[in-house]
């Protein structure tokens, strides 16, 4: 069972290039396997997820205990879907410079969010405007709308990683670089998830982008004559500080009473540690012109947290108060319970000289459960397909698809993080990811 490089690397290119909906943040896993490709290399690709994201409000639910469930009218209600559809990028290019030594420039985007309720589901009974405050502020409004506006969030980063590689012998890889990273993204809470004009529901924040490094560092093995390659990658957290305009209303700020006290906009830093991750890759032989592929991949989401400097303050008048009891010392705008583990596993088959294919079984454990409105999911389960087209012996274009059953998941405003409690449930949900890359050898 011997296979040449070049055959193995056309297999292995058809790993479906289609990202993932996974935990937390997580977009593209943020792989390496490009600069491990033999001699010089170039590639670029687009992945697409179209995710499927419904739900509905628990039972019993009310915008205030005050306010009988019956009487609020928003029990049950259904939740459409919330899930935007997103692209990304991603490009590589290799240098085999000397026999024993290699450089490469990765781009992708790592992590992100993109979702938007809709101001289309129910809204509270219309009756509560004539029953004084607090009732009143939550006529109309949904979970998570306004009647006119509705909860949105999108986060973009964007990676550039300078990877230098030595090869001390033929089976031995030692690499690492630095990363350069950029991070932006924009909030808005609506509805009475969120505590209406009370808390947070009136709450915006527009973050601009900030730039910063991190490291990276990892080694490979492997035994070409049996197309065995594993390889280990360690990427540091990124330190950012993100300009940020945060503006909004919450009545909490004047002790309940309307007045102009109760109305911000603050220009404010906000910190946000990117966190770090580490990849496990194998490959192996298993027949001519047969490999069995693996990934194993774990972020340390446990530990990340988002607190703009205005959010922080409202959150902390609100547990003063004795609003929000669960978190009485204030809260974090996002933050998780869990670490991220994810799996990738498949077998990749050349066909012929100018066909190549695969096909894989991937698994993502989530971040925690239950999980932040903005992102109600909890890992999945996914089947991938890929098919590669060379029409020459040094470049080819290859075609990938993944459907993702999501994971089901209790979703919890921020005031409720780290209890059982929430306000919605999102269930039976899934998502469509596909890609397509081209590549050539040089």
């Amino acid at each position: 069972m011997k296979l040449k490089a070049l055959s193995t690397a056309m297999i292995l290119a058809t790993v479906p290039m289609t990202g993932a909906f996974a935990a937390a943040l997580d977009r593209s896993g943020q792989s390496i396997a490009a600069f491990l490709q033999p001699g010089n290399y170039f590639e670029a690709g687009i992945s697409v997820l179209d995710p499927s994201v419904s739900g509905k409000a628990n039972a019993g639910y009310t915008p205030n205990p005050a306010i009988p469930a019956a009487l609020a009218g928003l029990e049950n209600t259904s939740l459409s879907d919330m899930g935007e559809d997103y692209y990304f990028p991603s490009a590589a290019l290799k240098f085999q410079v000397a026999d024993n030594l290699s450089v490469g420039l990765l781009y992708d985007q790592p992590f992100g969010a993109d979702a938007a309720y809709s101001v289309g589901d129910a809204g509270a009974n219309p009756a509560l405007a004539g029953l004084g405050l607090p009732a009143a502020l939550f006529a109309g409004q949904g979970l998570f709308h306004d009647g006119q506006e509705a909860t949105e969030v999108e986060v973009t980063t964007e990676n550039l990683t300078f990877l230098l590689g030595f090869q001390p012998t033929e089976n031995w890889n030692l690499y690492g670089g630095a990363v350069y990273q950029t991070i932006k993204g924009n909030v808005q809470l609506r509805g009475t998830a969120y505590g209406s004009t009370i808390a947070l529901g009136q709450y915006n924040a527009d973050m601009k982008e900030d730039s910063a490094v991190g490291w990276i560092a990892g080694l490979a093995y492997q035994i070409p004559e049996i197309a065995l390659k594993a390889s280990l990658t360690y990427r540091s957290e990124i330190d950012h500080e993100a300009a940020t305009n945060e503006y909004g209303t919450s009545l909490v700020l004047t002790g309940l009473v309307p007045g102009p006290g109760a109305v911000y906009n603050e220009n404010t830093t906000t910190k946000i540690t990117t966190p770090q991750s580490v990849n496990l890759d194998f490959q192996t032989g298993i027949m001519a012109d047969t490999v069995a592929f693996a990934n194993v991949r774990w972020v340390n989401w446990e530990d990340f947290s988002i607190r703009p400097e205005q959010f922080g303050t409202v959150s902390e008048a609100l547990g003063a108060a004795g609003l929000t009891p669960d978190n009485p010392n204030g809260f974090d705008l996002v933050g998780y319970t869990d670490d991220q583990w994810s799996a990738t596993v498949g077998v990749g088959r050349k066909f012929n000289e100018k066909w190549a294919g695969n096909v894989s079984v991937g698994w993502d454990s989530g971040a925690g459960n239950p999980v932040s409105t903005l992102g109600p999911t909890e890992g999945y389960w996914n089947v991938g397909l890929g098919l590669q087209f060379s029409p020459a012996a040094n470049y080819f274009i290859a075609g990938g698809v993944k459907y993702f059953w999501l994971g089901d998941v209790k979703a919890q405003p921020a005031s409720m993080f780290g209890t059982g409690n929430s306000v919605a449930q999102f269930e039976d949900n899934h998502a469509l990811g596909y890609g397509l890359k081209m590549g050539y050898r040089f």
